[in-house]
């Protein structure tokens, strides 16, 4: 009864743990625009870029220190009146293609669009010619005839009433 409820104290105890990091987790800015509508169009505007320190997340969804300071800037730059080509242009001259979460197929990026596809095609290739290679049937060695002798002695002799029946003529059920 004792180890049941260390263990469920555990449990809890975890529980509350993670769900206070969890909690701390969250991208909250103190320094949110007063204005929603403005507020709604920067965070739109920063869904659309990527945090450079952690690579694969959106500045809204990241801590970084570099992601709050690009999000002050978006909010700045908002809150200026610039149109969402504006600011998405200003971070790009900035940044490069590399911030954008979508970047666009142009030729500084073609890498970035078609380099999974080829490396895709590049391992279904390998599998395919590893596959080619193998033999599908493995090498087998005919019996010796004393382990033929040995395996007609260990197998039970199949009763089907004369030994010349072949698989046509054995009943139904029967191995042939």
């Amino acid at each position: 009864m004792k180890k049941l409820f260390l263990g469920g104290a555990l449990v809890v105890f975890a529980l509350l743990a993670f769900s206070g990091t969890a909690t701390f987790a969250i991208g909250v800015d103190d320094e949110r625009l007063k204005d929603p509508a403005a507020e709604a169009r920067a965070q739109t505007l920063m869904k659309q870029l990527r945090c450079l320190v952690c690579q694969n997340q959106s500045i809204v969804d990241s801590n970084a220190d570099l992601a709050r300071d690009l999000r002050m800037i978006v909010r700045e730059r908002v809150m200026a009146g610039d149109t969402d080509a504006e600011i998405i242009a200003f971070m790009t001259s900035r940044y490069g293609d590399w911030v954008l979460l979508k970047p666009p197929l142009k030729e500084e990026t073609l890498a970035l669009w078609f380099l999974p596809v080829g490396f895709l095609l590049l391992g279904g290739i390998l599998v395919i010619l590893y596959l080619r290679r193998t033999p599908r049937t493995p090498d087998v060695t005919p019996l010796s005839p004393e382990e033929q002798e040995r395996l007609a002695r260990l197998l039970p002799k199949e009763e089907t009433g004369s030994e010349e029946t072949g698989p046509e003529e054995t009943k139904q059920g029967e191995r042939p």
